[in-house]
């Protein structure tokens, strides 16, 4: 089965956005390894930036 790769469809995004960019952060070694302990890390990371920014608003 080929990744998920680049495909707004496979991270449950809306179809009219597009994962074009991307975001480079630094992390502790902690925060690193609970994320990628996660089943879906990208997308966790996605909703947890969105969530904020929704709070926010």
């Amino acid at each position: 089965m080929a990744k998920a790769k680049g495909k707004p469809e496979n991270f449950g995004n809306q179809p009219s956005k597009e994962l074009t960019e991307q975001l480079n952060f630094r992390v502790t070694k902690e925060m690193k390894q609970e994320v990628k302990a996660k089943e879906d890390p990208p997308e966790f990371c996605r909703q947890a930036i969105q969530e904020k920014l929704d709070r926010e608003k």
